[in-house]
């Protein structure tokens, strides 16, 4: 519950301008793509864990990394039982990890309210950001009253860790039937609230904060591109010598 609730920390990573910290997700993301060598791939998830650790968010990181193990262990046995080696199958799953953790890199440290700055930056219209926003903050919310609803429903007897994985599933009805209730009363809801608060009015309305780089984002900008592009261009003259012979 709590890995979905941001939380602003005092850290160098936090600190930095949201669009700063997109642009190091993209390029962590990339090295992962480019990477094709058991070593590069350790490396790239070294230097993501590296910042997650700077940035203080190592712990729920992990958490999501724990949750990817699974799809990463499919990748691995897929991989084995067609003919690939234990090398190259590592290294497919390792990057399917290290693809989540730089999208982790980024979502973990970036509130709703920078996601929205980012998104006006890049002139998404206005009804896109106000529902994907929204779909984010709602998540800690809806989980919250499914926790609720579920621990009401077993103070009356519902037993939803017992039987097999059918009934598990038509268990989950007392559920999910009150917590879609819920969450279409609290639609209506919002929907009266930016009502009354002339959601639409105006077709470019104002912002109280906004998006501004300081010099540390400038620098850490222009030192990220360099890394990023040394290591793009080590990782594919390497691959490009591997397809050569």
């Amino acid at each position: 519950m709590k890995s979905f609730i941001f939380r602003h920390i005092d850290s160098p990573i936090h600190n930095l301008d949201p669009r700063s910290r997109l642009l190091l997700s993209i390029e962590l993301f990339l090295l992962a793509l480019l990477s094709n060598q058991i070593y590069e791939i350790i490396f790239t998830f070294f230097i993501i864990l590296s910042l997650a650790f700077t940035g203080k968010i190592i712990k729920k990181m992990l958490r999501t990394l724990i949750l990817s193990l699974f799809f990463a262990s499919v990748i691995f046995l897929t991989n084995v039982l067609v003919g690939m080696s234990l090398i190259d199958s590592s290294v497919l799953a390792l990057r399917f990890i290290s693809i989540v953790a730089s999208t982790s890199f980024f979502f973990l440290s970036t509130s709703p309210d920078e996601l929205e700055h980012i998104m006006r930056w890049f002139h998404v219209p206005r009804d896109v950001i106000f529902a994907f926003v929204t779909a984010i903050r709602f998540v800690p919310v809806l989980l919250l009253d499914a926790l609720q609803i579920l621990d009401a429903q077993k103070s009356r007897g519902l037993e939803v860790d017992r039987g097999n994985f059918i009934s598990r599933i038509k268990k989950t009805a007392p559920v999910l039937i009150p917590l879609i209730i819920s969450a279409v009363v609290r639609s209506g809801e919002l929907a009266e609230a930016m009502e009354s608060r002339a959601y639409g009015a105006t077709k470019k309305p104002t912002t109280l904060y906004g998006l501004k780089l300081t010099t540390n984002d400038k620098i850490i900008t222009l030192l990220s591109l360099v890394s990023f592009s040394f290591t793009a261009y080590l990782y594919s003259n390497e691959l490009y010598l591997k397809l050569l012979f």
